[in-house]
């Protein structure tokens, strides 16, 4: 097998339709049947595990397993003979009884595993309704058994009721402590991670394509980060410029332009009417009132704060009608939302940053339920990278792999965390980076720099602002410039 040449800097998720066929493929080279022990297997020892981290024990635990029809009940029904030669009792609630996995079931029953109609008392239960071919909600039988259940949960590939390649969640859907994914990573992990778990991979020898999902791995992000070589000094290492905030909303001006202070070693000039309060948290800043006293810079951030009157749209239109890499943020978005003929043919590279929100009023309907597909779609029509964000923060550029940042929770979520995050990308440009890895390092530095501050000098993790997320932004820089060794 050949190796991808984004090996060990992108981490694929792979649709359904790309893991059927990569499975029909599989199945030329090994013998029948290979694949699903291979999967039960790696279900099995994940099960084990996890009642050992949590019971301290194996053998005498006790498991159930919702099985269905298709082949997940297979690889539940394969796993609970495993379990049940290590001493587990294994019980499987069969919801299809006269569709489930002939060859699984009779290895179960010959291992010791039984049938019964209730989940009953268990330590853990293992989810195996539907794969990867499931659509829409748990069926009311599931729905009702899922609803019941009070200990911990093994999905087999993806939770029940999730779908696979968008991550929707239309009705009863199984939410997961642990996610086993069989084979290959899908949408699903990353999109609906609140609905997985913690996500294991068990390798089943699949040859896969370029993902047209991927994530940054984290190490090849910190290996990648701009700082000081030998020879730089601080103009050599980018000058960014930042148009947020004003009188009215000075927070926004000093919340962007810290995070490009923070991001990279360079300069970072400032022009807007929140100056003084700027310049009176970060005096390294050079600042004006106007973009044309500005001075020189490498790329432009405008938006935060910025407001949206007559004079915003003109400083907008001042700063794009530059051949500048340009983020787009905020109050520019709804700039843009009522006139995008300002970006929309734009040659120089521009990043947009909306919610879903601004997504809505950037294209006139909502993001609905394909994230992927949404985002995709702006980026191709408005030939431009947009940044969605969300917990699972998607960077889209025409013609590439759209990239995910799936933050590991939602600390994030609060006012001015936005303005940050731009500011970021803003510097990242700067220094010269591509606007797609600029976006996606920056949310991958973002969403760390809201874990660390949610636990700084905490025992548990506790609500923060953009304030302490900012606080904690080099060393998240640090952490992950530290993974690339």
């Amino acid at each position: 097998m050949s190796v991808r040449p984004d090996a060990g800097t992108l981490q694929g998720y792979f649709t359904a339709d790309e893991v059927r066929a990569a499975e029909a493929e599989l199945f030329t080279r090994v013998p029948a049947g290979v694949p699903m022990q291979r999967a039960a297997y790696g279900l099995a020892m994940a099960t084990a595990r996890e009642l050992r981290a949590r019971t301290g024990g194996v053998a005498g635990r006790s498991v159930t397993l919702l099985v269905g029809s298709g082949d997940n009940g297979g690889d539940a029904l394969w796993a609970g003979s495993m379990l049940r030669r290590r001493g587990v009792a294994v019980s499987a609630v069969l919801l299809k009884p006269e569709r489930a996995h002939a060859e699984g079931l009779a290895a179960l029953r010959k291992a010791g595993g039984r049938v019964r109609a209730e989940i009953g008392s268990a330590d853990l239960v293992v989810d195996g309704i539907v794969g990867i071919s499931g659509r829409g909600a748990l069926r009311p039988e599931a729905a009702e058994l899922v609803a019941g259940i009070d200990v911990p949960i093994i999905a087999a590939d993806l939770p029940s009721g999730v779908d696979a390649d968008t991550g929707a969640v239309a009705g009863p859907a199984v939410r997961a402590d642990v996610t086993v994914a069989f084979g290959a990573r899908k949408p699903v992990h990353a999109l609906a991670a609140a609905w997985c778990g913690r996500i294991e991979l068990v390798p089943i020898g699949l040859q896969l394509p370029e993902p047209t999902l991927a994530a940054l791995e984290p190490a090849a992000i910190g290996a990648k980060w701009p700082v000081p070589q030998a020879i730089d000094d601080k103009y050599s290492q980018g000058v960014v410029g930042v148009c947020a905030g004003s009188a009215t909303y000075p927070g926004a001006a000093v919340l962007c332009t810290g995070a490009a202070v923070a991001a990279t070693s360079g300069l970072v000039r400032y022009a807007g009417t929140g100056a003084a309060e700027v310049l009176a948290r970060f005096p390294e800043v050079i600042a004006s009132q106007t973009i044309s006293e500005t001075g020189r810079v490498q790329a432009w951030v405008f938006g935060p704060g910025a407001g949206t009157d007559a004079e915003s749209g003109k400083r907008l239109a001042e700063i794009l009608a530059t051949d500048l890499p340009v983020v787009v943020d905020a109050d520019g978005l709804t700039l843009l939302a009522d006139d995008p003929g300002l970006v929309r043919g734009r040659s120089a590279p521009t990043v947009l940053t909306p919610h879903a929100g601004e997504f809505a009023r950037l294209t006139g309907h909502e993001v609905g339920t394909d994230r992927v597909e949404a985002v995709r779609a702006l980026a191709e029509s408005w030939r431009l990278t947009v940044l969605l964000k969300g917990r699972a923060t998607l960077v889209a550029t025409p013609g590439r792999p759209v990239l995910v940042n799936e933050a590991g929770g939602s600390w994030a979520a609060t006012a001015g965390s936005g303005d940050v995050l731009s500011g970021v990308i803003g510097a990242l440009l700067a220094a010269g980076q591509e606007p797609r890895w600029a976006a996606a390092s920056a949310a991958r530095a973002h969403a760390l720099a809201a874990n660390l501050a949610a636990r700084e000098g905490n025992s548990a993790p506790a609500p923060i602002s953009a304030t302490p997320l900012l606080r904690q932004l080099r060393a998240a820089i640090g952490t992950l410039r530290a993974l690339s060794g």
